[in-house]
């Protein structure tokens, strides 16, 4: 695949994001890439744009494949597993926080639970440490349940929501 100085910009980015959001560099640019492919990709076509090694396009191409971002899909007369991403950037992002959700919140969520029942129990730790994690707890829960609420909205109502920012405000009263 031919890259041109924009999807070549817009990967090299893609992959040094990657690496803030705790992704590895080629796995953030081989996503970007397939994003921006009009057809799938197989391993060697990775291989030969990014100029990577094939060893870290396979495992690269698993590690997406464990957050659901990527899916192996065959061409007719073709032996070869090839590659694509979905193409919209809302699906992507629900795909995304799902797995992160999936991946951090609930096991901390499972972690902070046990705290607040062993804290109960526990002579030892403060009353404050205790309400602190208990907070931590609700505030995790609550964001946890707001998810729930919003990714069942229609994306064009969750647009018109995003898009009023601040000026949700002025329904809420001040």
């Amino acid at each position: 695949m031919k890259l041109t100085p924009v999807m070549e910009k817009y990967i090299l980015h893609w992959g040094e994001m990657g690496t803030r959001w705790g992704v590895n560099r080629t796995v953030a640019q081989i996503q970007a890439l397939l994003f921006l492919s009009s057809k799938p990709l197989n391993a060697e076509e990775i291989t030969e744009t990014l100029g990577v090694a094939r060893s870290n396009v396979s495992t690269s191409i698993k590690e997406l494949q464990g957050w659901k971002l990527v899916k192996v899909v065959h061409l007719l007369g073709d032996r070869r597993d090839y590659f694509e991403t979905m193409k919209d950037p809302w699906e992507l992002f629900d795909t995304i926080m799902e797995g992160r959700k999936q991946r951090e919140l609930d096991p901390t969520m499972t972690l902070l639970r046990e705290c607040v029942l062993e804290g109960d129990a526990d002579k030892q730790t403060p009353t404050e440490v205790k309400r602190r994690i208990r907070d931590v707890l609700e505030f995790m829960e609550t964001l946890d349940n707001w998810h729930g609420q919003i990714k069942v909205l229609p994306k064009a109502t969750l647009l018109k929501l995003i898009r009023l920012g601040a000026k949700v405000q002025t329904f809420l009263g001040k």
